[in-house]
């Protein structure tokens, strides 16, 4: 839908008066450089848009800067390149095109929408928790500045959801890595990536299992009332999770109530 509308904005609705020059090029077999109107590079662009030829319509737009850099829709073709750029799937080109919109218009009245771009460009490149999650970290950062920015604009309310995912994500990533060392038998190291799962990421899905895997990693190295408390905490928290019946089984059945009393926070 807001395809639909970028598209709809963004088109010249009159014609532009323009001059159109010929220049001689250095070689004969080298086609002609020709200036031409304003209106009809820019809508051009906008044609090969709508039969999504996005390549070919940010090229068509960075023409409309390149030949036009002081017409009024120079820097409405600088946002609609990187939109192209965007839906073309040319994450990095976009956000190149993005950052300098940014530097140079910063207010544009369409300068929220180009932060929220480009933390979309960031959020489309996530990948699978086993792999590098650099662009989650940058989309996260991207998403909270938008959210800084522009705390009531229209694309805050998505942002808010595609951040609270990213944030879930690079919990993931933290669990796989814990998982690991725990299956590794190297106990500390588990026990520091549950952690941060459970002190940074509290209010993602992952902090259950992390508090159940911290009570094991305790109970495998012999600190059972370190294991006890994990369990107390996960029973108080979250007292109808599937993890907590594995806890309580850990420990026996000894995860009290009067230890499962005080919240998670009040054991670190």
């Amino acid at each position: 839908m807001w395809k639909t509308e970028v598209l709809r904005r963004y088109r010249i609705l009159g014609a532009v008066a323009a001059v159109t020059i010929v220049a001689a090029c250095g070689s004969s077999d080298e086609k002609p450089y020709v200036e031409r109107p304003v209106d009809e590079l820019y809508n051009t662009a906008m044609n090969e848009m709508e039969i999504e030829e996005y390549k070919k319509a940010a090229k068509s737009f960075d023409e409309v800067e390149r030949q036009h850099p002081y017409s009024p829709w120079a820097r409405k073709a600088q946002l609609m390149s990187a939109y192209a750029y965007y839906q073309a799937n040319e994450y990095d080109d976009a956000i190149i095109a993005l950052d300098r919109y940014i530097d140079l218009h910063p207010g544009s009245p369409d300068i929220a929408y180009a932060y929220y771009l480009r933390a979309l460009s960031h959020y489309e490149q996530i990948s699978d928790v086993n792999r590098d999650q650099e662009q989650t970290i940058k989309a996260k950062q991207a998403l909270e500045d938008l959210l800084a920015r522009f705390p009531q604009s229209k694309y805050a309310r998505d942002a808010r959801v595609k951040l609270d995912l990213t944030i879930d994500h690079l919990a993931g990533k933290e669990m796989v890595i814990g998982r690991y060392y725990q299956g590794q038998n190297l106990y500390l190291a588990a026990i520091n990536r549950f952690r941060t799962v459970v002190e940074q990421y509290s209010t993602t899905t992952h902090a259950p299992e992390a508090l159940l895997r911290l009570a094991e990693c305790y109970s495998a190295l012999g600190l059972e009332e370190e294991a006890r408390n994990m369990a107390a905490v996960l029973g108080y928290n979250y007292p109808g999770s599937e993890w907590y019946a594995d806890a309580y089984n850990l420990v026996g059945g000894s995860a009290g109530a009067p230890v499962r009393s005080r919240p998670w926070y009040s054991f670190w």
